[in-house]
């Protein structure tokens, strides 16, 4: 399987009843509505991955979303198509150049509709959390740029603003993996992804509490039963024992976020 051409373009248009996830990479025309997604890459074949599957992939497929990649490599310099020098300075690793960076960013800019934020996937960003989800799920989509060895060159950051975002305190090999999680935790807050609003507005994080313990079927497993609570029928008692519950569970794990509910 050959990467695809730069600027491609995922939706409605592309799907069959046999689609494979790669298979959504194919040229469409815009699709009036759909919260658009544009990711700046030295590696488009890694998209749309486990985007193209369960939720996020069968909203692709009906339009509630598209997705674009620009390969970054189609913008190097000379015969190698090189994107990269030495760092400045001295020291190890290579660094992206800022004018292969610019003509990519350029290339994205052509498919920018509405308001849609210009992204930098690095360690060194502001913690990428669920208000930030939310915020990018309420614009008209998003452009991201995945990093690749020691960085971005500074002066391309500033020249065009752009945001930075860390998914946590590490390092990965490149930005395509923190990319894609991401587009999921914003597209399934998009309107009709998830089916009941309910189920996003009770998960982890949306209140500032980690969410409380689920059960199901059966009754009893391994000798291990279900809370009676959640058998009684009395949503009132259910509802006080969730709330007990994440509370409980988010001052024994994060007593971060209890510190920051607590305002302290």
């Amino acid at each position: 399987m050959t990467d695809p051409a730069p600027s491609r373009a995922a939706g409605r248009l592309a799907a069959r009843p046999s689609v494979r996830p790669r298979d959504l990479m194919t040229d469409t025309p815009d699709l009036a509505g759909a919260w658009r997604a544009q990711v700046v890459t030295l590696f488009p074949g890694a998209f749309p991955g486990v985007l193209g599957e369960s939720l996020t992939g069968r909203a692709l497929r009906d339009g509630l979303w598209s997705l674009r990649c620009i390969d970054l490599r189609a913008h190097g310099i000379g015969r190698h198509r090189n994107v990269d020098d030495t760092p400045a300075g001295g020291g190890p690793g290579m660094v992206l150049r800022p004018d292969v960076m610019a003509a990519a960013i350029a290339e994205a800019g052509e498919g920018v509709r509405g308001r849609m934020p210009l992204v930098y996937l690095s360690p060194r960003g502001r913690p990428f959390d669920q208000a930030t989800a939310r915020r990018f799920a309420a614009c008209d989509g998003l452009t991201l740029i995945c990093g690749r060895f020691e960085g971005l060159d500074q002066r391309v950051i500033d020249g065009f603003g752009i945001e930075e975002v860390s998914l946590g305190d590490f390092v990965l090999t490149g930005g395509e993996i923190a990319a894609q999680a991401v587009l999921d935790a914003t597209i399934r807050l998009r309107p009709g992804l998830l089916g009941n609003t309910a189920s996003a507005e009770e998960e982890s994080f949306s209140d500032g509490l980690l969410e409380h313990p689920q059960f199901t079927k059966p009754a009893e497993w391994e000798g291990r039963p279900i809370p009676p609570v959640l058998l009684s029928g009395n949503h009132a008692e259910i509802a006080r024992w969730r709330r007990a519950e994440a509370e409980r569970l988010t001052r024994e794990r994060r007593p971060d976020l209890w510190a920051r509910r607590e305002g302290g």
